[in-house]
């Protein structure tokens, strides 16, 4: 009963990889056909599965941008290699519901592991933590949050019980052509960007070491850098 669809995805993802060097990488269908092809009624009884699989590559393919070909120049997007597109695939199948060692013990060695080698191969402290976030996004939303929490904490201000109203105001120290991302974290946590404190960066978009001292000398606070 499983086997059939997902050879059917197997055989369609390996064709598309295949052609990745010779198709466009940036489609040629317009909007309109697109959206023609993937339109329609919403469906009133069931489909075979591995139809469902096989339409879906029919009409969506012709409008995916194949960032993990060495032709594409774009946004920063990383190509998967095959051994991790593999993983992705087992991690679907296994379906784990990876919250705790509870509810899934292997994959809280799994992580438990991965996180040793993260540490070690940056070099960091053993006693440092990491955490697996969807992307940049988050990635700034937890790091900001945990900092968020230290700062006030060596303040005097639970903010895990108190909230933010009437907390100690945060200065956020950044360079001054940060991503974007974090601007909407400082809005997601209640910090604002009100609170950022911008500082010169050089050609390459490196916080001037120089600078960074002066800001956080006239900050009179809790403060976070984001470098």
């Amino acid at each position: 009963m499983h086997a059939e669809p997902l050879r059917t995805a197997a055989d369609l993802a390996i064709t598309y990889l295949d052609e990745i060097d010779e198709a466009p990488v940036f489609p040629t269908v317009s909007p309109e056909d697109l959206r023609a092809a993937i339109d329609g009624p919403l469906p009133t009884g069931p489909t075979d599965p591995s139809d469902v699989l096989t339409e879906l590559a029919r009409d969506v393919t012709p409008g995916l941008v194949r960032s993990q070909g060495g032709r594409y120049f774009g946004f920063v997007t990383g190509g998967a290699q095959p051994v991790a597109v593999g993983a992705d695939w087992l991690a679907a199948a296994w379906d784990q519901n990876a919250f705790s060692y509870v509810s899934s013990p292997a994959m809280s060695v799994v992580e438990d592991v991965t996180e040793r080698w993260l540490l070690e191969l940056l070099e960091l402290p053993a006693g440092a933590r990491a955490g697996f976030v969807t992307g940049c996004q988050m990635a700034h939303v937890t790091a900001l949050a945990a900092a968020r929490h230290r700062v006030l904490t060596d303040v005097g201000w639970n903010v895990t019980a108190e909230g933010l109203f009437g907390a100690p105001p945060i200065a956020v120290v950044t360079g001054d052509r940060r991503h974007s991302t974090v601007d909407r974290a400082l809005r997601l946590l209640g910090l604002g960007t009100g609170a950022l404190r911008l500082v010169e960066t050089d050609d390459r978009g490196r916080v001037v070491p120089e600078a960074l001292a002066a800001t956080l000398e006239g900050i009179d606070g809790p403060a976070i850098v984001v470098a």
